[in-house]
């Protein structure tokens, strides 16, 4: 029996870490195999990275991925000699020596193979072997130092255990496992028993730093069972559990096709809310009405505001499309009137013609900017015309016209080299199925940039266009939201389109998309800066109504205007002020009483 077990920075961030830490593998080493994988103790690699930019402003990626790797180094020897002292076998590995091979490619590498015949050999001997995270050899005839980016000793971990066949994989942390949300911010914050891989992709992708979302994305498509404990406690921390997945080889483990499946779903009819108040409250009466009549609703759109008037798309069932189109009119006139009489009366438009939802599925997408980018150039290159569309970290959904369904469909399999058999039609839990909470956690993002690129040609190609400028620099897209309402300008109709990006690559987008606005005539570049992102994750909210209209309801007590709002089946993410953000959270997270007693500390 084997279990693979990665102790992170803070966990080994002393001496005296190390010394329990030690302890703690010595117990499990009693009885079956250990495989040990550590990060730099502490805020190393914070110091080394301090060290070279006091040196050079832009330092060469191979040289930093030399130094960095020392940090990992330092680790394993020290605990390696912590476990000899206590009478256990142990010996220390670098990630070349244990057969990490990546890709060569320096700071951001990939794993494609790990040969475990060192590893297995040192176990035989029944020695602890004790595995340098977060770093590889590069496949390259010079075999260099590789290292795999943040969150990289959790992707070596769970790689590694995938590539043994190991029982499990336990990731160590400061916290005693999944909470539901961060404690630092709710103290109350409670700890979940299990959780979902498809819940865990997106808080991960949301900036939840317990597990990275690379190393989810492994577990989910191996099957490896995962467990974050605390290396503090004795408590039983959280399972990450996953379905068992489709046999795959080991061979390029983490370059795995970034798209697992084509979804699609022609039971959709849309509802616009046009010239919408610009303030809180709009979206909770709205939903909130929804919600009273027991609608499901699909997606949720709103975009960047224009004029201090916003405008709200959604998706419903085709059958309750009438309904849920007399309770926004009856609505309407309690969302208030704009200031402005030049701004336009708020209306309420369905969409007459029939629609369909298409969506691309896959944990690879994370970390993949062209992967949006190409399903946009092949529905252009098929004529595919896109109506809306809505993202999160491993889906992106385009509603198209229901005549161009199935050549949108046919041409995504063939463009991601999906077979026709992982076509699967979304739908809800069946009734007879216990259905989960509506939603497990909330998180909070607030190192995010908005951009918006006003009129845009409402024709093919367009979206396509846009994301593919921004993956060529290789710049990772989060919320993609497509506005309703259109313009004229020279006889031409026009759409915005608004997004979110990390800051770090936020002036770097402006630049290349202001440029390329210049060139293709479009409208202004807006770059905004100051925003938070609060999203609720649940796989039970698809069977329940009203989620979407409890979160709004949330903010808007509060005072908190919704600045943008994309949704899919596991998740609502709303766009916030930056000002907003931490009051944002914690109203949502009282909301849905995913507060516990016990109050969560989390060592300094």
């Amino acid at each position: 029996m084997l279990i693979v077990q990665k102790y992170g920075g803070t966990s080994v961030g002393s001496v005296e870490r190390i010394k329990a830490v030690a302890q703690r593998i010595a117990q499990t080493a009693s009885d079956r195999s250990v495989v040990v994988v550590v990060s730099a103790m502490g805020k190393t690699t914070d110091g080394l990275v301090k060290l070279a930019n006091e040196i050079s402003s832009n330092p060469c990626r191979r040289e930093m991925d030399m130094l960095l790797s020392t940090g990992e180094q330092v680790t394993i020897a020290l605990m390696s000699m912590a476990l000899q002292e206590l009478g256990v076998p142990a010996i220390s590995l670098t990630g070349a020596q244990v057969g990490i091979v990546t890709e060569a490619k320096h700071s951001h590498a990939r794993i494609l193979h790990i040969k475990t015949e060192r590893i297995e050999e040192h176990l035989q001997l029944g020695e602890v072997v004790v595995v340098a995270g977060f770093q590889g050899i590069s496949h390259s005839r010079h075999q260099e130092i590789t290292t795999l980016g943040r969150g990289g000793s959790d992707t070596s971990a769970v790689a590694l255990a995938a590539a043994l066949q190991a029982e499990k994989c336990e990731i160590y942390t400061d916290v005693p496992g999944i909470l539901t949300t961060d404690p630092r911010i709710v103290p109350e914050a409670q700890l979940m028993s299990e959780i979902t891989c498809d819940e865990m992709l997106e808080l991960a992708s949301l900036g939840a730093k317990v597990l990275h979302p690379r190393a989810v994305e492994i577990a989910r498509n191996y099957g490896m069972p995962l467990v974050v404990l605390s290396s503090w406690s004795d408590e039983p921390g959280t399972r990450v559990v996953s379905a068992i997945p489709k046999r795959r080889a080991l061979q390029d483990l983490e370059l795995t096709k970034p798209v697992d499946a084509i979804e699609y779903d022609t039971n959709q009819a849309a509802i616009s809310m046009l010239h919408l108040p610009d303030s809180p409250g709009v979206a909770a009466k709205l939903f909130s009405g929804i919600a009273v009549q027991n609608i499901d609703v699909d997606l949720i759109i709103q975009s960047i505001h224009e004029s201090n008037t916003n405008d709200i798309a959604f998706t419903v069932g085709k059958d309750t499309l009438k309904q849920a189109a007399a309770v926004a009119d009856a609505i309407l006139p309690a969302l208030g009137k704009n200031s402005d009489p030049s701004l336009g009366e708020p209306e309420v438009k369905t969409e007459e013609r029939p629609i369909a939802k298409v969506s691309l599925v896959g944990a690879g997408m994370i970390g993949r900017p062209r992967v949006a980018a190409k399903m946009f150039e092949t529905l252009a290159e098929a004529g595919v015309n896109i109506v809306m569309i809505s993202t999160s970290e491993v889906k992106v959904s385009c509603v198209v016209d229901a005549e161009d369904c199935e050549k949108a469909v046919n041409c995504l399999c063939q463009a991601f080299d999906v077979d026709v058999a992982d076509i699967s039609i979304s739908s809800a839990a069946s009734e007879s199925e216990e259905l989960p909470p509506p939603v497990r956690a909330v998180a909070l993002d607030i190192k995010q940039a908005r951009l918006a690129v006003r009129h845009i040609p409402d024709r093919p190609g367009m979206a396509a266009k846009i994301f593919g400028l921004l993956a060529q620099q290789n710049i990772s897209i989060d919320m993609i939201i497509q506005s309703q309402r259109c313009h004229h300008v020279d006889g031409v109709l026009t759409r915005d389109i608004a997004f979110t990006v990390s800051q770090a690559e936020a002036e770097t987008a402006y630049q290349t998309l202001a440029n390329a606005a210049l060139e293709f005539g479009w409208g202004e570049v807006v770059l905004e800066s100051g925003i938070a992102k609060v999203s609720v994750v649940g796989s039970g909210m698809i069977a329940h109504p009203g989620v979407a209209a409890q979160m709004f309801e949330a903010l808007s007590a509060s005072q908190i205007n919704i600045l943008m709002i994309a949704t899919s089946e596991i998740k609502i993410s709303c766009v916030v002020e930056e000002e907003d953000g931490v009051k944002a959270l914690q109203a949502i997270h009282k909301a849905f009483g995913l507060s516990g007693n016990e109050v969560i500390k989390v060592p300094a």
